[in-house]
């Protein structure tokens, strides 16, 4: 499953507010356009989406302009940040059944990358592939989940855990220079300009026995793992995920019917048919996602009409004057006032399977 296919706690986006709050941002601009309120982050039965964490992520970057701030970031989780999955590796016997626990139950985690590992030879790597989403964003969150990975692995594996190599495709950016607390914390250095993202290790390190093994408690934790899971795929439907899976793609790079059914591992006509049987179509809810993420442009009076129509990969202000005005019959000029702008949203989606 990959990081759209469901709702995740709210946790990770408490912890990007609480970076942010302690650099002097304001919580309001960190959730601007994200749909959550501070009251929300306190809500232990709140969940997220990963478009609303992918919206903090991006305020977070465009405030901070910091090189290597995902790095930083990374460094802030625990495995107490990711609640029963954390307590189940730290309870797990070895450091090999850790890392299987870990690797099975990924998708109930924070990453926004695709987690694999394997053992090849002597050495044990966990590779990282980027998520499709805008470069800025991508190199954050691979800095992040790269990062918060090497300190789960030294916090939960132990004193005799060692890295040999943490590697990232991205080359160094100028003014990264603030890497004394990762390397502190992890015992190796980022090598940039690599050929993937990963971390590797000695291949005997999983045979490391953890100190605070429980069997007892990594069942119970595992079985709870297991239920999340299911409810979590259970009540994700066809048009959710295509929901999620628009939101999470890059602005200006929206996909298409055929890249979407093959995320979700299912043909064209298939993917088609579940649709129709859940009452939509790709059409209607690509322009219902496109619709709110023009409207949440609009909501930023920095941005020009040509600016949010060059981000959104229009060719030209004509191109995406013309797409809004048939997601809601009006200029986007018109729409840029909050109050119409919700009217407008209400119309639209009771409007979109007419196109």
């Amino acid at each position: 499953m990959n990081f759209w296919d469901f709702k995740r706690s709210s946790a990770s986006v408490r912890l990007l507010v609480e970076f942010g709050q302690e650099r002097g941002l304001d919580v309001a601009k960190l959730l601007a356009r994200s749909g959550l309120k501070e009251a929300d982050l306190a809500d232990l039965s709140i969940e997220v989406d990963a478009s609303q964490e992918l919206c903090v992520v991006g305020n977070l970057i465009r405030a901070c302009r910091q090189p290597g701030l995902g790095l930083e970031v990374g460094m802030r989780y625990n495995f107490a940040s990711y609640g029963l999955w954390g307590l189940g590796l730290i309870s797990s016997a070895t450091a090999g059944e850790a890392m299987a626990l870990a690797l099975r139950f990924v998708p109930l985690t924070f990453a926004f990358c695709r987690i694999s590992g394997a053992l090849d030879g002597e050495v044990y790597t966990v590779g990282f592939e980027a998520p499709e989403v805008e470069p800025a964003v991508q190199r954050f969150l691979v800095e992040r989940d790269v990062a918060a990975a090497a300190r789960l692995m030294k916090e939960v594996l132990g004193p005799e855990f060692v890295l040999s190599r943490f590697t990232l495709q991205h080359t160094v950016e100028r003014g990264v220079g603030r890497l004394e607390h990762l390397v502190r914390g992890v015992g190796v250095r980022p090598e940039f300009g690599a050929r993937s993202n990963s971390l590797s290790f000695d291949g005997r390190l999983l045979a490391l026995r953890l100190p605070q093994a429980n069997p007892v408690t990594v069942a119970m934790c595992e079985r709870a793992c297991e239920e999340l899971l299911e409810r979590r795929r259970a009540r994700l439907g066809t048009g959710e995920f295509l929901r999620q899976y628009l939101a999470a793609a890059p602005l200006n790079m929206a996909p298409d019917l055929h890249h979407a059914a093959r995320a979700l591992g299912l043909s064209d006509r298939t993917f088609k048919r579940r649709l129709q049987e859940e009452g939509l179509t790709f059409r209607g809810l690509s322009a219902e996602v496109r619709g709110r993420q023009a409207n949440q442009l609009l909501e930023d009076e920095t941005l020009s009409l040509t600016d949010i129509a060059e981000r959104m990969g229009f060719s030209d202000l004509s191109s995406f004057s013309q797409a809004y005005k048939r997601w809601f019959g009006v200029a986007p000029s018109v729409g840029r006032g909050s109050s119409i702008g919700l009217q407008i949203v209400g119309y639209t989606i009771r409007s979109f399977e007419e196109l």
